[in-house]
């Protein structure tokens, strides 16, 4: 089954299947000590540079900063849904999100 995945807005929409699904000014919770010095960085999604699919995780690779430090950049691929039957199924992102290490990463 094919699904649709694309960037829309300059970076402020994911759209999946040509309905506006993730937006940017969202507060995640990121498991990602490598990206600052915090604990649990709250990190606020600034622009989305990229969406794509790895199976049936939908992950798109943002800018953002840490709201607690300041800290500002790309933390990797962010799983921000799932694919079930052709139809995408929203992740809790307020939850503890892990950003995924991809090959292709670069800034």
């Amino acid at each position: 089954m094919s699904v649709s995945l694309r960037v829309l807005d300059d970076g402020a929409w994911v759209s999946v299947n040509d309905a506006r699904e993730v937006s940017v000014s969202e507060l995640w919770r990121l498991d990602d000590p490598s990206f600052c010095g915090c604990e649990l960085p709250d990190f606020v999604v600034e622009n989305v540079l990229d969406v794509g699919a790895d199976g049936r995780t939908v992950s798109a690779k943002v800018y953002g900063q840490c709201i607690a430090c300041g800290h500002a950049g790309v933390p990797g691929w962010v799983p921000v849904g799932r694919l079930r039957e052709g139809e995408f199924v929203d992740i809790d992102r307020e939850r503890v999100v892990l950003p995924v290490r991809r090959g292709d990463d670069s800034e």
